[in-house]
């Protein structure tokens, strides 16, 4: 059994080579393909990361009101760690807000001094879950000393609708992507079949079982399919590394970043030569099972 695998293996690189025309333009159908393919896999994954990012990065901001001592800040401090679903409360004093407002807008607005900065205290609120955030909002403005609780109002309700409209459109697009590979593949693959049908029905003639006749397709479909997925594999491997290079430079500054190329490329290459290497090999038997009938 072996040996005749082995056979199966060496008829199917044979086919490949004395039908040159037909698999290199297979190989090549197989290849546009899947670079779609890793293409928008990038892209999809990273969008989605990104409006992730973007959507955790929304906290709940609780002005202090103007008076409150150390006793009762500390009070304060305590009462919003207790709060259900807070992962984090970070303390941030009027003479800091003033600070990196003054660095971020520059020396001008040096306006005020000491007891004349009209700013708050802050407590900076996180959430276990972006969408408990909205909850936490309302539950921190009920509480003592407590001047206003803000987390953006409408651009922030609008950041968790965009993220989740990416996420939700994302996977179905991912999906898609994917239905569009197998049917061009599949397609491509049995168009090379039928141009084979009267070697498969010669073999048949002459007596040939079914799966005789079946192993060498299925084995050249499988070639088709891997050989189709190394040029996008190795494009994947180097120009994703490059743009991260290129476009995380710039979202860096922004506090946000791609998916790093060692999380990312390996389970996009991992996609694209399962999904040749599965569609190339099941289209190859599929095509030629209306050649097989009786």
């Amino acid at each position: 059994m072996i040996r005749t695998f082995f056979r199966h293996i060496g008829e199917s690189l044979k086919s490949l080579k004395r039908n040159g025309w037909m698999t290199l333009a297979s190989v090549s159908a197989v290849t546009v393909t899947l670079v779609l393919v890793g293409i928008f896999l990038g892209v999809i994954l990273n969008v989605t990361k990104l409006a992730k990012d973007i959507e955790e990065a929304v906290d709940v901001s609780v002005f202090v009101e103007i008076g409150t001592d150390k006793k009762e800040l500390k009070a304060l401090n305590t009462e919003l760690k207790e709060l259900p679903h807070v992962k984090k409360v970070t303390f941030s004093s009027k003479k800091e807000q003033y600070d990196k407002l003054v660095e971020a807008m520059g020396s001008t607005w040096k306006l005020f001094d000491g007891d004349e900065n009209p700013l708050y205290d802050v407590f900076i609120v996180s959430a276990d879950a972006p969408e408990q955030t909205k909850t936490i909002q309302k539950k921190a403005t009920k509480l003592a000393n407590v001047y206003k609780a803000d987390y953006g109002g409408v651009s922030s309700d609008k950041i968790f609708e965009i993220s989740n409209a990416v996420k939700k459109w994302g996977l179905i697009a991912s999906v898609l992507l994917l239905f569009v590979a197998i049917f061009l593949i599949s397609n491509t693959i049995r168009i090379t079949i039928i141009s084979r049908r009267r070697e498969i029905q010669i073999m048949r003639l002459v007596g040939a079982k079914n799966s005789f006749i079946r192993w060498p397709f299925f084995l050249e479909g499988t070639w088709i399919g891997l050989l189709g997925s190394i040029l996008p594999a190795v494009m994947m491997t180097f120009g994703y590394r490059q743009a991260y290079l290129i476009i995380n430079k710039n979202l860096v500054t922004s506090g946000y970043s791609l998916i790093a190329p060692a999380d990312l490329i390996l389970q996009v290459n991992v996609i694209m030569i399962v999904t040749g290497v599965v569609i190339g090999s099941l289209g190859s038997t599929l095509s030629m099972r209306r050649f097989l009938k009786v």
